[in-house]
């Protein structure tokens, strides 16, 4: 009961500070991130919120974006819904300011930051990882499902319950083209019950008496990529049969005519051609970390952050689930998550380096918990981007984390996940690979601590220079009165302070989820 009155306290501190129920479009939740959408940005106070002790940070993107970290979120967003449903009912519209007036300033500044910002190729990765992320749930929990039922058969154990975890592990990874063909139709403005449909001939065993292109179909060929295109051209053809068909006839011949087009194009073209562009991810991945293992390994973990930055992180997201899919899990995540290792043996450097910056050191102490269990937003928002050199020397812990896994790839000792989301110490129970699972932990491990040794090292040494330790080595804690009206005391200067670099451009796509 207490953590439901914490987690109700959160959501009546916030409503207000983003200009109450009346001013809340939309409301929506990733996994560490509340999303709302505004009628009038004008009115939210980002100091503020920032303040709360619940918000790790706050980041504005096509939706405004409350960082609450993981699990938290996910019960505050409930509450706060609740708490803008009771507003709007006990309180009538203000007629000082019409809905037309809210929406017309809403829309004005929507244009303007899109306008500025906003990509055609960025937009199109947000949809894909919009389709994509409400799966992590389902793989995180039959990743490690999986993780366990594989212990227990290499031991021997419970050999009458292991069949039962392997259904339960491999149910869902069986049928992720159907919920991916669903999300697809949502996402992309169709019904998403067609989009799912579609989707379901892909993996109907059915298809592998069907030969197309000289060779037999078999069931999941195309995976998730070809149920990602199954269900675009769904959408495509239900949006153009409801412009032609009488409204009369619209409920029998629409879902009829989609499902028959799609679907014969589906089998007779996107699975085979699906198909080979997963084979062609997954061979060249194999191939990649077989050759050039330690150099790639050093090139994706030191790149990781900047993409991240950047919004581009959201193309992998398919190429992760492909591979899953194939092979059993992914063996690009355990290198990228080697770019939260460098950022907390960044941030732990910063701690030592600014002894004299109490607000800075307190927000490391607060942060480094979640950045070892790898939510890498609050150490980014708070620590390295503010500072700008961190955030680079970050990158390069990560990098040489990054090389160390990619060279025992090379060697031959497979490294992967069997789940995309979590990383640092939160990815050892969804570690899986060739070899035994002690010698793929240990792996993982040493990738680890190369990174946090790494990280600390460059940014000790070259993370700062005169001029920012002139800065920042200070006391910035804020007066008793106003850490007493704000409920705490705020957080570290945020990334517009400093514009060093690293410093992303503010308002862009690339402040997406930071789960490093």
């Amino acid at each position: 009961m207490a953590t439901e009155d914490k987690n109700r306290a959160t959501a009546a501190a916030i409503l207000p500070l983003v200009g109450g129920a009346a001013n809340v479009r939309s409301i929506a939740h990733c996994m560490t991130r509340l999303r709302l959408g505004l009628h009038d940005r004008s009115l939210v106070d980002d100091e503020a919120l920032k303040a709360l002790p619940a918000v790790m940070g706050v980041v504005e993107d096509d939706t405004y974006q409350i960082v609450l970290g993981p699990g938290t979120v996910a019960r505050v967003t409930p509450e706060f819904e609740q708490l803008v449903e009771e507003s709007r009912e006990a309180a009538p519209t203000p007629v000082a300011v019409s809905a037309e007036e809210l929406a017309a300033q809403g829309a004005a500044i929507k244009a303007q930051q899109k306008a500025k910002n906003a990509t055609p190729f960025k937009l199109f990765l947000r949809r894909i990882a919009n389709i994509f992320v409400p799966l992590i749930p389902a793989l995180i929990g039959c990743g490690i499902i999986a993780g366990l039922n594989g212990l227990l058969v290499n031991l021997g154990w419970l050999p009458a319950v292991t069949p039962a975890l392997a259904a339960m592990a491999s149910g869902f990874m069986a049928l992720i083209a159907v919920f991916v063909g669903y999300n697809t139709a949502k996402e992309f403005g169709g019904t998403p019950i067609l989009g799912g449909a579609v989707a379901a001939i892909i993996v109907f065993p059915g298809v592998a008496n069907i030969d197309a292109f000289g060779q037999t179909l078999s069931p999941g060929q195309g995976g998730v990529l070809g149920a990602l295109g199954a269900a675009v051209l769904a959408v495509y053809v239900e949006k153009w049969c409801r412009r032609w068909v009488p409204e009369a006839l619209d409920v029998l011949v629409t879902p009829t005519l989609t499902v028959l087009i799609s679907g014969l194009v589906t089998i007779f073209g996107l699975m085979y051609v699906a198909g080979e562009v997963s084979s062609a991810i997954g061979t060249f991945a194999d191939w990649l970390l077989s050759n050039g293992g330690a150099g790639a390994g050093f090139v994706l973990g030191g790149l990781f952050l900047p993409l991240v930055m950047l919004g581009l992180h959201q193309a992998l997201i398919p190429i992760h689930t492909t591979l899953i899919e194939q092979q059993g899990f992914t063996v690009l995540l355990p290198i990228l998550a080697m770019a939260g290792a460098g950022q907390v043996g960044a941030a732990m450097a910063v701690y030592f380096r600014l002894p004299r910056n109490e607000s800075i050191r307190r927000t490391i102490k607060s942060a480094l918990p979640a950045g070892l269990l790898g939510v890498g937003e609050p150490l980014i928002y708070g620590v390295s981007l503010p500072l700008g050199r961190p955030f680079i020397t970050a990158c390069v812990g990560g990098a040489f984390g990054g090389g160390v896994v990619g060279l025992f790839n090379q060697l031959g000792d497979t490294v992967g996940s069997t789940a995309i989301g979590p990383s640092g110490w939160a990815l050892f129970p969804l570690l899986d690979g060739n070899h035994a699972l002690g010698s793929t932990i240990a792996i993982y491990g040493a990738g680890l601590l190369v990174g946090y040794v790494a990280g600390f090292l460059a940014t000790y040494f070259f993370g700062f220079s005169k001029d920012l330790l002139t800065e920042f080595n200070v006391s910035q804690d804020p007066a008793p009165s106003t850490v007493a009206a704000a409920g705490g005391p705020h957080p570290a200067p945020d990334a517009d302070r400093t514009g060093g670099p690293g410093s992303p451009d503010p308002g862009s796509p690339e402040k997406a989820p930071a789960r490093v």
